[in-house]
Formats: C-alpha cells, structure tokens, sequence
C-alpha cells in the first residue's frame, strides 16, 4: 500500500471517529473537574431551561452542591447544558429557595407534595422541613372542619350513637310540631338554641359528637349521651296558660347547657375510673342547686343508672303580651 493511500485511510478513519463521537462529556471528566471553575451554570431540567450561578446551587448542602463539585456524575451537552432527568415544572421554586431561604409554597396539597418530592429527590433540608411545616398546617385546618352525615332514620341514629366513642350531644329541633301558637319571645329563644348548637360544634369538635334532629317530637330539647346511654335532658319548651288560649314558650338556658356539655366531657373522661366517675353527674353536692325557673327530674332507666331531665319553666306564666292583660298563676 501506498503512502497517500495509508493517509487517506487515516484520515477517514479520524472523521468517521468525530462523526461517531457522543455529544454529551464524559461523567468522569465531569466527576473531577464539576462546575467550580464556571461562574455561570445553565441547566436543561427535563427540557425547561434555567440560567444560575455556582453560587446560589452552592448555598446547602445539596445535590445541586455535589454537582458543582464534581462528587456527583453529571451529563453536559455540546452547548454547555447541564442534564437533569427530572421535571422542570418546581425547579424554579427550588432556586428561588436557594437564593432567598423562603419561598411561598402552593396551596394545593396535590401541588404541595409534588414541590416536597423534588426538594427531596435534590436534598435541599430546609425546603423539605418548609413542606412538611405547610402540610401540617393544611392538616390540622383539615381535622377542623365539621363533618356532618345524613340520618334517615331514627333506627339509624339510634344505632350511631350506641356505637359512637365519643359523647353526644343532641339537640331535637322541630318548630312545626305544634299545636298551639308561640310567645312573642319563642323564636329568637330558638334560633338562640340552634346558634349555641353550632358554637358548640365549633368548639368541642373532634371530642364530641353533635346531632340535629330536625324531625323528632320535641319542639327544643337538649339531649346529652355518654356510653351509648342518655345521661341528662333539657327541655326548653313550656306551655303557657294565657287568658284566651295555651301558648307554647321556648327558653333559652344557655348556662345549664354549657354545663351539661362539660358534664358529658367529663363523664366520657372519667368513665374507666369506676363506679365514683358517675357520682359526677347523679349528686351536686351540698351548694349546689338547679336553678331558678328550672326543675329537675330523675328517672329510672335500669338499675342504678338514671337520666337527669332539666325542665325549663316559670312559677308565674302569662302570654307576654302588653300591660293589663291579667297574669294567670300555675302550680
């Protein structure tokens, strides 16, 4: 062979090897060398572009950190982009944290754990507890609002509340089973009754139970549960004796309410303690009284265990109409 033939050969051979080559570096050269000599680094983040600097990929200890500094495997194309297999959508949010220490996180909670995902995969520690922070918030908003399920029937609630582990508290609401007209000062007692009801959801939510029966036989009637039994009752309603007609009052005994409410936590607390966590609700005490307008009454559900029925009511009864119109006195 001759000398031209053996160059040209070499020559092709040189091409065909150039044609051939890959356009990304080799990882080892990347591995040794990293990106600490550059000021400027561009990244190609699952074909979104990002423009940084060693600097803000260098502020913790991260794999962007590792990357710069070579400990980390690391492909770059012919024009000088660095390659990550990853998603581009919440990188920027991921340097925006780099750079600034905060960032303002998504609501979403879907969107939320998607941010957390990345700044793990890329081991940013200071984002990853920034998430988790936001999520527990979101959760505990979460446990906060009411759940309310829809009973059909009275068998079904009946069988929720023997069942329930938690205290009830339930409040019978039915206006229209009435047969008599209502005092002037009825229906602002009652819807004072359903506030107090949803106050009381808001309050004590997660540790109690809370009914509406919108269909019962009582007009306004408190009923407080404790193991699947009734513990106490408070009747808000009475009948008025007018000159001319019967009326029927509904009251508002917010006091002896909140007070039945916290009986019922208390009981629910105190209700492995033995037989004594029951005396808690059966006995007063020696200073203690049920209070004016109000009577209370026992009776015998089996056993030693009774419900206490607090029945609202007035000695001296009128139609709570204008003045001259005469009282009329119940025993």
């Amino acid at each position: 062979m001759s000398a031209e033939a053996s160059v040209g050969s070499h020559a092709a051979n040189t091409a065909q090897s150039a044609v051939s080559q890959p356009v990304f570096q080799s990882t080892v050269e990347g591995r040794h060398q990293g990106l600490l000599g550059s000021k400027y680094v561009k990244l190609n983040v699952g074909g979104s572009l990002y423009y940084t600097t060693v600097q803000t990929l260098t502020k913790e200890e991260s794999l962007l950190h590792s990357i710069c500094n070579g400990e980390t495997e690391v492909n770059i194309d012919s024009d000088g982009w660095v390659i990550l297999d990853r998603s581009g959508r919440h990188f920027g949010l991921i340097l925006n944290f780099l750079r600034d220490g905060s960032v303002p996180l998504p609501d979403d909670h879907r969107e939320l754990d998607e941010v957390l995902k990345e700044a793990q995969y890329y081991r940013v520690q200071g984002l990853i507890q920034h998430c988790l922070t936001a999520m527990q918030k979101q959760k505990d908003i979460f446990e906060s609002v009411c759940r309310i399920p829809m009973i059909t029937s009275a068998k079904e609630e009946q069988r929720m509340i023997a069942t329930c582990r938690k205290p009830v508290v339930k409040l019978q609401n039915n206006r229209g089973n009435n047969k008599y007209s209502y005092t002037s000062n009825s229906d602002d007692n009652l819807l004072k009754n359903i506030e107090l009801f949803d106050k009381l959801v808001l309050r004590f939510n997660g540790r109690v139970l809370f009914v509406k029966d919108v269909l019962g036989d009582e007009i306004c009637c408190w009923s407080f549960y404790g193991e699947g039994r009734k513990i106490a009752e408070v009747c808000c309603t009475s009948i008025v004796y007018a000159t001319e007609k019967k009326q029927t009052k509904v009251e508002f005994p917010e006091a002896r309410i909140f007070e039945e409410t916290l009986n019922i936590l208390i009981y629910e607390n105190d209700r492995r303690s033995g037989p004594g966590g029951l005396h808690l609700f059966d006995s007063r005490g020696p200073g203690s009284s049920v209070g004016a307008g109000q009577s209370e009454e026992e009776g015998a559900v089996g056993g030693d265990r009774r419900v206490r029925r607090i029945h609202v009511r007035r000695h001296i009864m009128h139609d709570e109409r204008g003045h001259g119109q005469q009282t009329v006195y119940k025993d």
